[in-house]
């Protein structure tokens, strides 16, 4: 049923990934991670989530300095 969603709430995304929901709201936080808000809650495009986890691979993302930010687009 997630692989149908085009657009992930951070519990979500967390469960898709195996990322905590509190680092997942840091690396938004850190404006590592671009979200789409929808009045107070937050969504995350799948595809921007793959290739961000792409971008990331072999970095501590619990480090905001060894996080490369995904660019929009």
């Amino acid at each position: 049923m997630m692989q149908d969603k085009l657009a992930l709430t951070i519990n979500e995304a967390s469960e898709y990934t195996g990322i905590g929901r509190n680092t997942l709201r840091d690396l938004i936080r850190w404006d590592k991670l671009p979200v789409i808000r929808v009045g107070n809650k937050v969504v995350i495009r799948r595809d921007d989530l793959d290739r961000f986890l792409s971008e990331n691979r072999n970095n501590n993302l619990r480090n905001r300095f060894e996080v490369i930010e995904l660019k929009q687009g």
